[in-house]
């Protein structure tokens, strides 16, 4: 089978469809993890008692040293990840308003299709819902479900697997950063980098092809449009 106008690269192989959250699901234009950002930083200068100046770099630090803020919030400073996720995600999802709709190409896709986030379920039901594509997901797999071991820890997509039982040799990878597709490739997943043009870590040497470098070994396929991306695909029939 091929999608309408399908011109893409044949993805016959796969049957369950992972999708990262924040800047995947909906354009980075929409800047919603600016928003979140925000909140991170106000979350750390009230619970630490720290100017914001200096809250602002701590955040930084263990985005880079931990994987994500909230990791090092629990390893250092012993934060309840539920009082940091509630908060950070507390958005405003207006901008959202008008962006294009991605049903029709996700309700194409054969097999299963999941959310696999660093943010909370209720971060993702709230996003999808939004995009009124909430229907459309067999699971969402949150920081929660992955016992709080963010991407790209190896041990997430460990536990991502053993949760829903997907198959890494028949299963694709959307995300917005690189660096989280690389334990994806090593499981033998399929890769592809949507690229969103942002990148809220630190700066750091280790970047120095960028986060979006285009091609990258451990990328089997780049998408500048998830939605043009999907219906382009190609799906041949099996037998």
């Amino acid at each position: 089978m091929t999608l309408p106008g399908a011109s893409g690269p044949d993805l016959s192989h796969i049957d369950s469809w992972v999708f990262d959250l924040d800047n995947t699901l909906y354009p980075s234009h929409c800047d919603l993890f600016a928003q979140i950002d925000v909140r991170m930083t106000d979350f750390v200068a009230r619970t630490l008692s720290l100017p914001r100046a200096e809250a602002k770099a701590l955040q930084k630090r263990y985005y880079a040293e931990h994987g994500t803020t909230l990791s090092g919030l629990m390893a250092v400073n012993r934060i309840h990840p539920s009082a940091f996720l509630d908060y950070v995600h507390d958005i405003d999802l207006s901008p959202l308003d008008g962006v294009p709709d991605l049903s029709a190409a996700l309700s194409a896709l054969p097999g299963k299709r999941y959310v696999f986030t660093n943010g909370s379920l209720r971060h993702a039901e709230n996003i999808t819902r939004k995009l009124k594509i909430d229907h459309l997901f067999d699971g969402m797999f949150d920081i929660a479900a992955a016992n709080y071991l963010p991407k790209p820890r190896p041990e997430a997509f460990d536990r991502f697997f053993d949760v829903t039982g997907a198959a890494p040799n028949s299963s694709a990878m959307f995300e917005d950063l690189a660096r989280n597709l690389v334990p994806a490739h090593a499981r033998g997943m399929t890769t592809v980098l949507v690229r969103a043009g942002k990148d809220w870590g630190p700066p750091s040497e280790e970047k120095t092809a960028g986060e979006h470098p285009g091609h990258p070994p451990h990328v089997h396929h780049v998408a500048d449009d998830l939605a043009h991306f999907l219906g382009s695909l190609t799906f041949k029939p099996v037998g």
